[in-house]
């Protein structure tokens, strides 16, 4: 452990050649909000706009001093395949990057873009176990070296440089009381905690993950490491199926409630509030750290400094509108009903007098049928205060009408967005 703040430094000074620091910023609007001083270490204003160029460089960094020549491969669809790209071209390497036939268009232009002619892309497979399957066949066929997402120790230490650089930008007489930060793999928080730890700080740690996707949270509960059956991989850069090796043995020593699960839909509240508020673009991992300021007991806040790690802000736009929709769902906004509608002229303009002043109908589908009484209508409504819900549907109950609440049937909701 004591050699590692000395790898870390050098990892770090290396790194100084390829990119400068990311800032450490103090956010004057969440420290009001939430009653602490809280400082934003923006991952996301990296070149390649995520921590993951970090691990990538130091690794293949020290491959390159053992008198590895490449290719360098590595299965991805997002931050950790873009790093890669950025490094190969910096040390001028091949590098063969995997990813799946269904990764959007934008991340594969920007891979491509980060790594010019120094990478080749294949795109194999719907998923990533298929992709990585290959990725690690080609390496071994061709002698290449794989670049593993997380689960290494040089991985590790080149992200443990935001530690490094965080502590040294923090302005004089400024001690983070709480670092809260992303896991997925566990690479990040692997670095983060050795790092702080070996530095003798005393900082409390919130570890959060999605919580569609609580692998770290499950290892911990059960005493080893878990392997999800399933999970939900809206966080794409913070949805694992399984913890790593070597980063569960570093995390293992934390306690489940050290683990802050974060709500898909909740968590889009805080990318918009950021978009909006701040001009902060975030991907949905970026937000993590954030978003779980809201879970710091009041009682916690009083005189404390936060530090939070923003992880990435590599965020595709085509995904803006289903942002929107989780946030409305989630703060009580928007609501979607089917409705038992009588099929007579008038039908329709009776129920529109139910509505409130501050009821927006957002969506309407409906189709005639003949021969039937009634019909079926699929609506949509947003509103300006979640309370107003409670009396649109007593007055539909007053009216006879029969109807369902769909907004949380996620097999619905896929159908929709």
């Amino acid at each position: 452990m004591s050699d590692f703040p000395d790898a870390v430094a050098e990892a770090t000074a290396a790194m100084r050649g390829l990119f400068p620091e990311t800032p450490l910023q103090e956010n004057v609007f969440l420290g009001r909000k939430y009653g602490m001083r809280v400082f934003l270490k923006r991952e996301d204003l990296s070149p390649v706009r995520s921590y993951k160029i970090r691990g990538a460089f130091n690794f293949i960094r020290k491959r390159l001093a053992e008198g590895a020549e490449g290719p360098f491969v590595c299965a991805s669809a997002g931050n950790h395949a873009q790093g890669l790209a950025y490094v190969c071209r910096h040390f001028d390497r091949q590098g063969v990057i995997f990813m799946p036939v269904t990764t959007p268009q934008q991340k594969i232009d920007k891979t491509r873009a980060f790594g010019g002619d120094n990478v080749e892309i294949r795109l194999i497979g719907d998923y990533f176990d298929d992709c990585n399957r290959a990725a690690l066949d080609y390496a071994e066929a061709e002698g290449a070296v794989m670049v593993p997402p997380f689960d290494d120790e040089d991985i590790i230490e080149g992200q443990a440089s935001v530690a490094l650089e965080a502590l040294e930008q923090a302005p004089a007489g400024v001690q983070f009381d709480r670092v809260i930060a992303a896991v997925g793999g566990g690479g990040l928080a692997s670095g983060l905690t050795r790092y702080f730890s070996a530095k003798g700080e005393a900082a409390a740690f919130t570890l959060v993950e999605p919580a569609g996707a609580p692998s770290l949270r499950q290892s911990l509960e059960k005493g080893e490491r878990v392997r999800l059956q399933g999970f939900d991989n809206f966080v794409d850069g913070a949805a694992v199926g399984q913890i790593g090796e070597k980063t569960w043995e570093v995390l293992r020593r934390y306690a489940p409630g050290d683990v802050d699960l974060v709500a898909e839909d909740r968590l889009c509240t805080t990318m918009i509030e950021m978009l909006n508020v701040e001009g902060v673009v975030l991907e949905p991992a970026g937000a993590l750290a954030i978003d779980a300021l809201k879970d710091i007991a009041p009682r916690e806040r009083d005189g404390k400094t936060v530090l939070c790690i923003v992880s990435g802000g590599n965020f595709d736009f085509e995904r803006l509108a289903e942002v929107k929709e989780r946030a409305l769902r989630s703060e009580g906004l928007k609501k979607y009903f089917v409705l038992r509608m009588p099929q007579r002229p008038g039908a329709l303009k009776d129920f529109l007098t139910l509505l409130g002043p501050d009821d927006d109908i957002t969506r309407f589908e409906y189709l005639k049928k003949s021969a039937r009484n009634f019909g079926s209508v699929l609506i949509g409504i947003e509103t300006k205060d979640p309370a107003n819900f409670a009396g649109l549907m007593a007055r539909m109950n007053d009216k006879g009408l029969a109807w369902q609440d769909l907004t949380d049937n996620e097999l619905v909701g896929g159908l929709l967005v």
